[in-house]
């Protein structure tokens, strides 16, 4: 990981445009092509100023540094001004462990293994943690029409949760076999912005009750006049 602290301006274009005007940040480029840029405030969010992740290109040339990230049929651009290092640092990290998912995501994933219907119908299981070159999406399952549908298991859906998915299915869909593959994000609970954002990404996104899954609390009766 390089992680560089120096006064500039960052200037991103894709889907969006976004400017950062010159100040002192933190730049953190990881081994896997993502790049972060933060500042010293704020810090209770946990969210960088800007970002871009992998797969992309990083050119470095004469005090600017250009991060670009194919994105369909356009290009994301991160262009970042250098105007003065103030340190310049690359560690090598260790290759630790995934992290574990907490005890409802577990208790999801093996609810919906068992129930894979539950999020579409005709839905069926073809194997659990199916693998990728950036990590395993948590269900591949087949639909009623027989076309694949990856699905991706949250406690919460965050945007987060939807830009995991679409990376998952970018890589699924490189393989002919699963160019196809349809993406569900199941939670229980999806917020506003990652509906908004999944709908935007033509991906579905379910909310369960894991409970109700189980057969322990019988579903809410909905009395229509």
């Amino acid at each position: 990981m390089r992680l560089v602290v120096a006064r500039c301006e960052v200037t991103y274009s894709g889907r969006l445009n976004a400017y950062l005007p010159e100040a002192t940040r933190l730049l953190m480029f990881k081994a896997d092509g993502t790049v972060m840029v933060w500042s010293d405030r704020d810090g209770y969010k946990v969210k960088p100023l800007n970002w871009m992740t992998p797969p992309t290109v990083i050119e470095e040339d004469d005090g600017t540094i250009v991060v670009r990230k194919r994105a369909g049929k356009t290009e994301d651009r991160l262009e970042i001004r250098v105007v003065e290092i103030l340190s310049d640092a690359s560690h090598e990290m260790d290759e630790a462990g995934g992290l574990e998912k907490d005890g409802v995501e577990r208790d999801l994933q093996e609810a919906l293994a068992a129930q894979p219907e539950t999020l579409g119908d005709g839905l069926r299981l073809v194997r659990r943690e199916w693998a990728t070159d950036i990590g395993p999406v948590d269900l591949m399952c087949r639909g009623a029409d027989d076309g694949w549908v990856a699905v991706e298991i949250k406690r919460i859906g965050t945007i987060e949760a939807v830009e995991q998915l679409a990376r998952y299915l970018e890589r699924i869909r490189l393989d002919p076999v699963t160019g196809d593959c349809d993406g569900v994000l199941a939670a229980q609970r999806v917020k506003p912005q990652a509906r908004t954002l999944a709908e935007a990404r033509g991906l579905r996104w379910v909310e369960i009750d894991l409970d109700e899954l189980r057969g322990t609390r019988e579903p809410e009766l909905t009395l229509f006049l």
